[in-house]
């Protein structure tokens, strides 16, 4: 892998993490779980706490996740923007994406502003696919 990434590759890295939001907030279990890579790793830090994780392999991710999703009774929308790519991001253990998370709940008909924070990804291509390699949260507050 280059360190220069063309549009196309661009665009599917976009599209991987708008789908990986999608599936979480639409709690589509299977589309999630292919955003992530078998060896995938997720760790996130709430506010600028102790850090939580590295939930390892993408099974241990799925049980972090849909535990999470089992304890929601609101509706959540991750809402990813500003989405670059650091100067030398490629190599051939992936590609860095840097990116921003704002999330927003609608509950009993009302919609409030829960947390923000910034994605730190490795994303993988792998058999034609790109995939969340290792995905670290850093959350304004905790939600």
């Amino acid at each position: 892998m280059t360190s220069v990434l063309d549009t196309e590759e661009k665009l599917a890295i976009h599209e991987l993490l708008s789908r990986a939001a999608y599936a979480l907030d639409e709690r589509d279990v299977e589309m999630l779980a292919a955003s992530f890579a078998e060896d995938a790793s997720f760790s996130m830090r709430i506010a600028g706490g102790d850090l939580i994780g590295p939930f390892e392999t993408r099974e241990g991710i799925m049980q972090l996740m849909t535990g999470a999703m089992a304890e929601q009774t609101d509706k959540r929308r991750h809402v990813v923007s500003n989405i670059f790519f650091p100067a030398d991001t490629g190599s051939e253990e992936g590609v860095t994406v840097v990116s921003n998370l704002t999330l927003f709940a609608t509950e009993n008909g009302a919609i409030s502003l829960l947390s923000a924070g910034v994605y730190q990804d490795r994303v993988v291509q792998r058999e034609g696919v790109w995939q969340l390699l290792q995905r670290h949260l850093e959350l304004d507050k905790s939600y």
